[in-house]
């Protein structure tokens, strides 16, 4: 059962290097651009197709890699072919396998698979995939042939509801690109103090690494300090009073998720006070 990617990039090099790796029998890439096809191709030790056809007669699953906003356009292409029994798969994490539309009079098997990480290098991201967690959701005859194929490289597969791709999404976002807006937030005010970024760097460096650790490993309860879990409202007013408008109503927003966190560790506590300051100086 050969496997094709159409996408040369960095999910789709890494993905391919990583499957050839655990023995998976990648043939290759189609790109438009025929360069990053003859790249993948060397890269992972697979063939360079010249036309979308060649791929295809060649392959019984196909891979979309593409940008989220080319996945449509490929699979539009991929409609020209002939498809039957075959088995067509994007990586995205925001789409479903609903993108293929037309998927059933085309006699095709539709999926969507996500890798929760992050890939940064088209070269080096691939190693990091033993240690990666997979989401599928699509059809049970695709899944059924997808899931053992990544089980057996020794990666765990979770099933997801397909209405729930975008919020899954969503959620990923938070956790990873959200935090890095609120650390901004912490270095730009520590600049406002008066000390430079390689400064506020250090400082935060031993608050933070220790506070995601304990995170991971007791849970957000149990990991939970300051000011919002003591119910210290006159500290927290404080610091509502030195923060400029936009600043402060994401300090309130966020706030009002670490309460929700401090009463799961605290019930005996009241929080009305601070939940009540918290929502006042949120609204504009």
């Amino acid at each position: 059962m050969q496997i094709g990617f159409i996408g040369a990039g960095k999910v789709g090099c890494s993905m391919g290097r990583y499957m050839k790796e655990q023995g998976l029998p990648v043939a290759g890439y189609y790109s438009r651009q025929i360069e990053s096809s003859k790249f993948a191709g060397t890269f992972t030790g697979t063939e360079a197709f010249e036309t979308i056809k060649e791929m295809t007669e060649k392959c019984d699953i196909l891979c979309i890699t593409t940008t989220d906003g080319e996945i449509e356009n490929a699979w539009n292409e991929l409609q020209k072919q002939e498809l039957e029994g075959k088995i067509i798969c994007h990586f995205s994490g925001s789409y479903s396998s609903a993108v293929f539309k037309g998927i059933e009079e085309k006699k095709a098997m539709g999926c969507s698979i996500h890798p929760m990480c992050a890939f940064s290098d088209k070269s080096t991201s691939y190693r990091q995939l033993n240690q990666v967690l997979f989401t599928m959701e699509g059809e049970d005859k695709a899944l059924a042939t997808m899931r053992p194929l990544f089980e057996q490289m020794g990666n765990r597969v979770l099933r997801i509801a397909s209405d729930k791709k975008v919020l899954y999404h969503c959620s990923a976002s938070l956790v990873s690109n959200f935090m890095i807006g609120l650390y901004q937030m912490g270095l730009d005010c520590m600049e406002e103090c008066g000390l430079t970024r390689e400064e506020a760097e250090l400082l935060f460096r031993p608050l933070i690494c220790g506070n995601i650790a304990k995170m991971l490993d007791k849970g957000p309860e149990k990991a939970l300090s300051g000011p919002i879990e003591r119910n210290d409202t006159q500290t927290i007013d404080k610091h509502l009073q030195v923060l400029e408008d936009k600043d402060r109503e994401l300090y309130c927003l966020v706030g009002e998720k670490v309460l929700e966190v401090a009463k799961k560790r605290n019930p005996s506590v009241d929080y009305r006070e601070l939940e009540n300051l918290l929502e006042k100086k949120g609204s504009r």
